[in-house]
C-alpha cells in the first residue's frame, strides 16, 4: 500500500476522509518502556493494515530509530521539517518490515527548547491527513519536551511499571493531561513471581491507584530486551506470548472487543513445594 501521495492527492484525501488518530505515549518517568511500547504498538497496528507514523519527540535523546533498526536510514529529523529545511515526505523513513509504517526521527544534537509548539501541532495535523495513526513517543519529564509532544495529540496512552515511583509519576502526568485525553493504561514489565511473593505491585494494585482504562499488561521477559537490542520489534513475531499481548493491545486500540492481555500469578510447582516445606519448619 502506498502511503505517501502527491500534493493534489493529499488535498483530496484530507477533504474526503476522516483524520487519523494522534496518540501520545507518555509516562512522566523515564526508563519504563515508552519507546519499546511505541515501536511494538506501531508495528502491530501496521500488521493490521493501518497506515502508521511514529514520531520521536525526544529531541536530543532519540532512540526510536534504534528500536526499529532504522538508525542507518535516518537522513533528516523532525526539526528539519519544522524549520522547513526539507519537506515532510523527505524526512519520513519507511520501516524495513512493514510497508505502511513510517518513522519521523528526533534531532539528536539539538535541544527540546528549539521546538516551536505551534509548528509541532501543525506537523501532527499534517501527519493525521496522511496516516490512520500518529503515535508520538514522549520524552521523560513534564517540562517543554512533554508539552510539545502532547500539544498535537488528541489521545494518550500512559505506560507504567509496577513501582511506586512510576505510579506516582503517571498520576501526576494524568493530572497534567486533563480530562480531554481520557488516557488509557499499559502496565509494563510485570514479574509474576515477584508479585506472588509480595515484592512487586500487582496489576490490581496499580489500577486501584490510577483508575484508568486498562489497554493491557506486558510481562518483563528477556525476549523484549533481546528484540530491542536487535532493532526488531517483538510484534513482528508470531510465536511469542509477549508479541501476542502487543497485538491484543493494538486490537483494543482499534476498537475490537477483545480482552485486555494480562499475566498469570499462579504459583509454580517448586514455589508450592518450597511453601510446603517452609511451613513445616
Amino acid at each position: 500500500m502506498q502511503v505517501l501521495q502527491t500534493q493534489d492527492e493529499q488535498t483530496l484525501s484530507a477533504s474526503t476522509a476522516a483524520l487519523g488518530r494522534a496518540i501520545v505515549i507518555t509516562s512522566g518517568k523515564g526508563g519504563v518502556g515508552k519507546t519499546t511500547t511505541t515501536a511494538n504498538l506501531g508495528t502491530a497496528l501496521a500488521r493490521r493494515g493501518a497506515r502508521v507514523a511514529l514520531v520521536d519527540a525526544d529531541v536530543g535523546l532519540r532512540n526510536l530509530d534504534i528500536v526499529l533498526g532504522l538508525e542507518s536510514r535516518v537522513k533528516h529529523h523532525v526539526l528539519d521539517v519544522l524549520e522547513e529545511l526539507v519537506p515532510l515526505e523527505e524526512a519520513l523513513v519507511r520501516d524495513k518490515n512493514s510497508s505502511t509504517l513510517y518513522l519521523l526521527a528526533a534531532a539528536q544534537t539539538r535541544e527540546k527548547d528549539e521546538v516551536d509548539t505551534d509548528k509541532m501541532i501543525a506537523l501532527v495535523q499534517s501527519l493525521r491527513e496522511r496516516f490512520d495513526y500518529v503515535l508520538i513517543d514522549c520524552p521523560a519529564g513534564i517540562e517543554r519536551g512533554f508539552k510539545n509532544a502532547v500539544a498535537g495529540a488528541q489521545e494518550a496512552i500512559v505506560v507504567c511499571t509496577p513501582e511506586v515511583s512510576a505510579v506516582r509519576d503517571v498520576d501526576r502526568v494524568v493530572g497534567l493531561l486533563g480530562n480531554r485525553f481520557e488516557p488509557q493504561l499499559v502496565i509494563n514489565r510485570v514479574r509474576p513471581h515477584l508479585v506472588r511473593k509480595g515484592k512487586m505491585l500487582s496489576v490490581q494494585d496499580v489500577n486501584a491507584i490510577l483508575r484508568l482504562s486498562l489497554l493491557g499488561v506486558i510481562a518483563d521477559e528477556p525476549e523484549v530486551i533481546v528484540s530491542t537490542n536487535k532493532g526488531e520489534p517483538l510484534a513482528l513475531r508470531s510465536d511469542s506470548p509477549t508479541a501476542s499481548a502487543y497485538h491484543a493491545i493494538a486490537a483494543r486500540l482499534a476498537g475490537e472487543d477483545v480482552p485486555a492481555p494480562t499475566v498469570e500469578y499462579k504459583e509454580s510447582f517448586m514455589e508450592r513445594l518450597g511453601s510446603f516445606f517452609g511451613g513445616r519448619r
